[in-house]
């Protein structure tokens, strides 16, 4: 049975819509939408964190989502959290669409990724090869420009 969720991502003038569509439990998730205001051209850090929280903006989601207690890394490394998703690449108009398949994100089971967060960073994500003291557990990407909590939307 397929599962679908959502994430509506509110900023100060950061925003978007993200989708999440597993076909099977133990599939893979596919990750669609498209984020509106980012600083155009580049990449900025996009990733599901810990809590589902946001009532102190996107500060109180936490650290990435990370159940196996691994480094950061990069969404197609061994090493990674669950929660890291590499970058959302910007274009000139300041619009990133998103169109990622990931195999380690789950929407049912112990580690769903449903009510968690999904934070945009200011910065790019350096996948934990950066060499700063941040990049094993953050990517060094910065500040948090919007978030927003994952729902399982009515199939």
């Amino acid at each position: 049975m397929s599962v679908k969720a959502v994430c509506v991502l509110v900023g100060e003038t950061v925003k978007g819509t993200v989708t999440f569509t597993q076909a099977s439990s133990g599939a893979p998730v596919e990750v669609t939408g498209e984020i509106l205001n980012l600083t155009p051209p580049g990449k900025h850090g996009f990733h599901i964190h810990q809590f589902g929280d946001t009532t102190n903006g996107c500060t109180s989601a936490g650290g990435h989502f990370n159940p196996a207690g691994k480094n950061h890394g990069g969404p197609q490394d061994t090493e990674r959290h669950v929660g890291d998703l590499g970058n959302v690449e910007v274009g000139d108009d300041g619009k990133a669409t998103i169109k990622i398949t990931d195999s380690q994100l789950q929407l049912t089971g112990p580690n769903s990724i449903v009510g968690r967060a999904v934070v945009v960073h200011a910065g790019e994500d350096d996948l934990g090869k950066g060499g700063h003291d941040d990049s094993l557990t953050t990517g060094h990407a910065g500040g948090r420009l919007a978030c927003g909590v994952i729902g399982i939307t009515k199939q």
